[in-house]
């Protein structure tokens, strides 16, 4: 029910009404008193959200309805209210005909694994604590969610940059909110002194400007504007805003693990952990290396991330498709704080094209095979792999990552389709292609 980053799915389809009361009740079944509900803006967002509200309301749960806000203002806002927990309706950087819901505790992290088993168990059985005429939970409006989280990013750039008002004076940047429901960067850059220009800021869970999902093809309007304006940055949402990517001022949209090793480096100190998923880049390890820091590699998805993200010495943690964590201050991907995050490197540093320069790139080579039987091949991968490596070479926490000295690979099997996709990085392109290959040779005798 759960994937790598809550539940999702076509509208009509695998989510339904049904579903959102089923996990509204479950929510407080397992023990939450009073559950925060919010939603991005697509259109059935507001009929699954009012059965979500209906489902805790059932089970004797009080609602605190934010109405329309990113999830990450729907995160912030759990603590705030005293609440138990979170449910936004998303489907994040999905297409508007999904949506999808996603569960949040008062730290600001998602629901963890043993979290969302218990609720899908809930479901599953329909095991619920439905209350009499008289046991019904109460619901009340909060408006002020937004303007509460740009509060907080901006008290949060005003302490990193020693309480000065407004450091990023002089900045230019571009924000493509994609029709989505970041629209509390661009306020919080202005507050904080930036001029900004805005592309796509209308709510719209259509998406009729562009795919919701902030790809470099798919931004390609943003990479121009910066390219032909006095931007210095160019910043883009997925739908919820719990994604963030972005631009030079020369228009070339950054990857996701030169985004990932920027931010990294900014924040570690010696002996520091940053995570990361298993399929992060070497660039990220040289410049950890280079500051006495070290990767802590996690599943896919940011769930994964935020769970290990909750260790001590875990500074930062994050994964290329553009969730981002600074554990201090939340455990929940926050698209609108890793544009201030990144404004402020600029702020600071200067030219993100000089920044980004050095940045070292290594080939990364893919491919996939087409297997029905993908889980009992994969077992026999992991098999072969970890008798032909040492144990610290080899990890098996999703699919199977082998590290060598100059380079990994990574055979694991597609969530959603009968695919096992291979992954491969070295600092030459011969070693890629040589450990891409070693790869294959893995797959292909196992099946």
């Amino acid at each position: 029910m759960f994937g790598t980053s809550g539940i999702r799915g076509p509208v009509g389809d695998e989510v339904t009404a049904d579903l959102a009361l089923a996990v509204g009740r479950a929510v407080v079944s397992e023990g939450a008193g009073t559950v925060v509900v919010g939603r991005d803006p697509r259109g059935s967002g507001e009929i699954l959200a009012d059965a979500a509200k209906a489902g805790v309301r059932e089970c004797g749960g009080d609602v605190v309805d934010l109405g329309m806000v990113s999830t990450p203002t729907l995160a912030r806002s759990i603590e705030r209210h005293d609440a138990d927990a979170g449910i936004v309706v998303t489907a994040s950087h999905n297409p508007a005909p999904d949506n999808g819901l996603k569960l949040w505790n008062p730290s600001g992290q998602a629901f963890d694994t043993a979290q969302r088993e218990a609720i899908e168990s809930r479901i599953l059985d329909e095991e619920f604590d439905l209350q009499a005429w008289d046991g019904i939970g109460e619901e009340s409006t909060d408006v002020d969610g937004t303007d509460h989280h740009i509060a907080d990013l901006v008290a949060s750039m005003r302490e990193e940059f020693d309480g000065e008002e407004t450091p990023f004076d002089g900045l230019s940047v571009a924000v493509d909110v994609g029709n989505g429901a970041g629209g509390e960067t661009a306020d919080a850059l202005t507050e904080l002194g930036a001029h900004v220009h805005t592309l796509n800021a209308q709510p719209d869970g259509r998406f009729p400007a562009r795919p919701s999902e902030p790809t470099a093809e798919n931004c390609r309007a943003l990479s121009a504007f910066v390219a032909e304006s006095d931007a210095d940055l160019g910043i883009a949402h997925d739908g919820d805003a719990d994604r963030m990517r972005g631009a030079t001022e020369s228009g070339a949209f950054i990857s996701g693990d030169t985004l990932l090793a920027l931010f990294a480096r900014a924040v570690v100190s010696e002996g520091d952990r940053v995570a990361a998923p298993l399929n992060v880049s070497l660039a990220v390890d040289d410049e950890l290396e280079a500051r006495g820091a070290s990767l802590t590699r996690t599943r896919v998805g940011d769930v994964y991330v935020a769970e290990r993200a909750t260790e001590s010495d875990v500074v930062f943690g994050g994964e290329s498709s553009g969730a981002w964590i600074w554990p201090d201050e939340t455990l929940c991907p926050d698209g609108p704080l890793a544009a201030c995050k990144l404004a402020a490197i600029v702020a600071r540093d200067g030219s993100l094209d000089a920044l980004v320069d050095e940045i070292a790139t290594y080939p990364l080579l893919r491919d996939n095979r087409e297997l029905d039987d993908k889980y009992d091949v994969m077992a026999r991968v992991e098999e072969a792999v970890t008798a032909a490596y040492d144990d610290d070479q080899v990890s098996t926490i999703d699919g199977v990552h082998v590290e060598t000295e100059d380079g990994w690979f990574l055979v694991r099997a597609s969530g959603t389709q009968p695919l096992v996709r291979v992954t491969a990085q070295a600092r030459s392109e011969g070693e890629a292609e040589d450990l891409l290959a070693t790869a294959l040779d893995f797959l292909d005798d196992a099946q």
